[in-house]
This record gives C-alpha cells, sequence and structure tokens, in this order.
C-alpha cells in the first residue's frame, strides 16, 4: 500500500483489533471475512528493496515512509456483506468505505457500522 492516508490509518491499529477482510477488485466488492491485528505497525521492508515492486527510493531504514502490520484470519463471514448493501443501509451511512474517493485499503470502522456490517452478514 503506497497511500498516506491509509498508512495513517494503519498507525492507528493495535494489537488484537478486528477488521473485515474487503475484496475490492471484483465483480461484486464485499466485506468477506474478519481478521485480527497480531502485529502493530512497523517499517515495510519491502520499500527498501530495489528489486520489489513496492520499492520507494524516498524511504529509507532510519526514516521509513511506509509501514506495514501483521493480521490473522480469525473467520469467514456467513455471507459475504456487498458495497451495494451497505450503501442501501441507512444506518452506515457516515462510514468511511461509503464517502466517495475515499476508499482505501486500510479504513477505520466505527463500532456502531461493526455491528451493523455482522447484522447484514447474518441475515445473508
Amino acid at each position: 500500500m503506497r497511500n498516506f492516508v491509509a498508512r495513517n490509518n494503519m498507525l492507528e491499529m493495535k494489537k488484537g483489533d478486528l477488521g473485515f477482510f474487503y475484496h475490492s477488485s471484483i465483480a461484486e466488492p464485499a466485506a468477506i471475512g474478519i481478521c485480527e491485528v497480531v502485529h502493530e505497525a512497523y517499517a515495510d521492508f519491502t520499500a527498501f528493496d530495489p528489486k520489489s515492486e513496492y520499492y520507494d527510493r524516498k524511504s529509507k531504514p532510519e526514516k521509513p515512509l511506509w509501514q506495514m502490520v501483521d493480521v490473522r484470519f480469525v473467520e469467514t463471514l456467513p455471507h459475504p456483506v456487498t458495497l451495494a448493501q451497505m450503501r442501501a443501509e441507512p444506518r452506515l451511512v457516515g462510514m468511511a468505505l461509503l464517502r466517495r474517493g475515499q476508499r482505501l485499503s486500510v479504513q477505520p470502522v466505527m463500532p456502531h457500522e461493526w455491528k451493523v456490517v455482522l447484522e447484514l452478514s447474518r441475515r445473508g
């Protein structure tokens, strides 16, 4: 990931935080599972490797520009929750994912939004 807003969101993640796995590059984008942060943000070492597709000559080990977190799989949602379903849900009107131009690889999900997405997944 090479987006400063998404990076800053990642810096806020704490060990034990839960998140949704969200597939965005498919015909019908959807939240499909849950992951857990197992290691908080640390320097993205791929930015230092000139052979990596994620190399960034401005990022240095002593002053890294990019960060990563480690996550583990927790579970698959009972039913995927599509972007269309989320957009149609009035209780998710302020969700970061649903704001135009705000679709990032790492975004916050507020506690009430988390509950609504889980509820939609259980409904199928």
